[in-house]
């Protein structure tokens, strides 16, 4: 099978790596913006070559978008355009109501499939994509009743390949569920490194007492805001829902950490900890 992958950073780069490494990819064809980063793909053995998308789209039979969420949904259509009833057009960004809306009405939406493998680092960049990327976690298949049934079936068998278990959702839950799972740990993350880099101005005090709780919660803050910024803003009120529930509880911790309250601090805690029966 020869493939296009559209944005060769972390997403696009690690999938470039497995479907050579599982022997899926015939042959990877790249497009990439960047200068910079095509010279890396071609270094690290992501892409055969670096080709226009126009190019690309009119030679591979899966045609895989990789690109920032808010770019997505137009190169979507325009892959659309091109496409033939053999090729099959795949999207593995962390957004899918506005994508699906987008290409509903497509006269070739039977082509497409939305898909948002669950897996992530705070890297970004060719450098950043890795081997042993998504083996074992969950992707998310969206509007798979709007896809043709080849091509879902296409899509499906590599993430089988990949060991990866298959969910099925409407574009819009999908959009809530990652905001409370995903998305709002990343704003932590963002707003924790902010008040830590506020407050305390000498950084080798950080760097010298910072343990592995702090280094593990900030950990997301270190992600590329040219990839945060689109998927907060695209899923905006989902992300805000959540956001104001959870400066609600820390409200809550905060007024009983000012009444000294060990009991009902205590039981946020213990009821927190019942996260591990889900999360293990």
């Amino acid at each position: 099978m020869k493939v296009l992958i559209a944005g060769l950073g972390l997403i696009g780069g690690s999938l470039a790596l497995v479907l050579r490494d599982h022997g899926i990819a015939s042959e990877i064809l790249g497009v990439e913006n960047s200068e910079t980063h095509a010279a890396e793909a071609l270094k690290l053995g992501l892409a055969d070559r670096i080709v226009g998308f126009d190019e690309g789209v009119a030679e591979a039979d899966l045609i895989v978008l990789a690109t920032p969420v808010d770019t997505i949904p137009l190169m979507a259509v325009k892959a659309l355009n091109r496409v033939n009833d053999k090729q099959v057009v795949m999207d593995v960004g962390s957004i899918k109501g506005e994508l699906c809306e987008v290409v509903s009405m497509h006269a070739h939406r039977g082509r497409f499939v939305a898909a948002h493998p669950m897996w992530g680092t705070e890297y970004s960049g060719p450098q950043a994509a890795r081997h042993d990327a998504f083996t074992g976690r969950n992707v998310v298949l969206c509007d798979t009743a709007h896809s043709d049934p080849d091509a879902v079936a296409c899509v499906e068998a590599i993430f089988r390949e990949l060991k990866c278990p298959i969910i099925y959702m409407d574009p819009e839950e999908h959009d809530l569920h990652t905001a409370y799972v995903s998305h709002i740990s990343h704003v932590t993350s963002f707003a924790l490194a902010l008040t830590v880099l506020e407050k305390e101005r000498e950084e080798q005090h950080i760097f010298d007492l910072a343990g592995g709780g702090f280094e593990s919660t900030v950990r997301l803050a270190k992600s590329s805001a040219s990839t945060w910024v689109p998927i907060l803003l695209r899923n905006k009120y989902n992300v805000l829902d959540v956001l104001r529930e959870h400066i609600h509880q820390l409200q809550i911790m905060r007024k009983m950490l000012e009444r000294d309250d060990a009991e009902g601090l205590r039981g946020l805690m213990e009821r927190a900890n019942t996260i591990q029966r889900i999360i293990k």
